[in-house]
């Protein structure tokens, strides 16, 4: 039995989490993850009753129940980076035996759902619509620190290489399927579906121009432009492929949706975007 070190899972002196701040029984098996902790109470308004709330940094978490479910809403902040601490440390609380520092023999797998905002790529998807990505595709490189192969989608992956010409400087762009399970549940004839692309950062990780030039300014454009079998690359944003790369090496159930506020073909922005992550809600 392999016991695993202090410092590689790091709890505070109450026994919950380094991070997120939370024990084993704080985490429901419906996890709905969002960026902004203003965020977290829009969700959990929506909820019949609330059990528990807690904020360590950016990570804010309410946890309810709506219709008799037990619901985990947690802020996770900006970025894959912050996607990496909030899916490993969740997975922990319900993997890991905290008291004896050893990996549950009975696996528990999770519903994790992203309810996010992103700028769309293409014209067809206007600003205030729905999108729930089929696939993460990740320029953040997070993923390629674990053991992946096994999960990416590599024909995908070398055909987008191949359409962009993409800079060998940078890591390798990786492509994760979501769960389709998750994904029926959630589907309508009001969401658009499609790539979901993720990038490492906001301003020249996704294409912006502000007073340093980036590597490849038609880069957006060779993104728009590429299909594979059918299926474009509909928006960008910075979680959802660190999400669905996590998920299902951990073994869990991950989808993103994301309200589209910008849209980047047509340089437009939502009138009123708040109103527009109500409606995802």
């Amino acid at each position: 039995m392999s016991i695993i070190a202090p410092s590689e899972l790091i709890l505070n002196p109450d026994g919950s989490i380094y991070h997120i701040n939370l024990k084993p029984h704080h985490v429901s098996q419906n996890i709905i993850l969002v960026g902004d902790q203003n965020r977290v109470s829009k969700v959990a308004k929506h909820f019949d009753t609330i059990e528990f709330e807690t904020q360590k940094r950016e990570f804010k978490t309410i946890i309810g129940t709506l219709n008799n479910k037990r619901f985990t809403v947690i802020s996770t902040g900006i970025g894959p980076d912050n996607i990496d601490i909030v899916v490993n440390e969740l997975d922990a609380l319900v993997n890991i035996d905290l008291k004896t520092r050893t990996i549950k023999k009975e696996h528990t797998s999770l519903n994790i759902v992203r309810i996010g905002t992103s700028g769309s790529l293409q014209i067809d998807i206007p600003v205030n619509s729905i999108v729930l990505g089929k696939y993460g595709l990740g320029f953040d490189g997070l993923l390629h620190a674990y053991d992946c192969e096994q999960i990416l989608e590599k024909e995908m992956e070398d055909a987008f290489i191949r359409h962009t010409q993409y800079s060998n400087r940078k890591s390798r762009p990786y492509i994760v399927k979501n769960n389709k399970e998750l994904e029926n549940r959630l589907i309508s004839e009001k969401v658009y579906t499609g790539i979901t692309a993720t990038a490492g950062g906001f301003y020249g990780p996704q294409g912006r121009i502000l007073r340093l030039p980036i590597q490849d300014p038609e880069l957006n454009t060779k993104i728009d432009s590429f299909v594979f079998k059918g299926i474009k690359i509909t928006n960008l944003e910075m979680e959802t492929s660190a999400i669905y790369g996590l998920s299902q090496l951990l073994g869990h159930k991950a989808v993103s949706m994301n309200a589209i506020i910008a849209n980047r073909a047509n340089l437009t922005f939502s009138e009123d975007p708040y109103q527009a992550v109500e409606n995802l809600i």
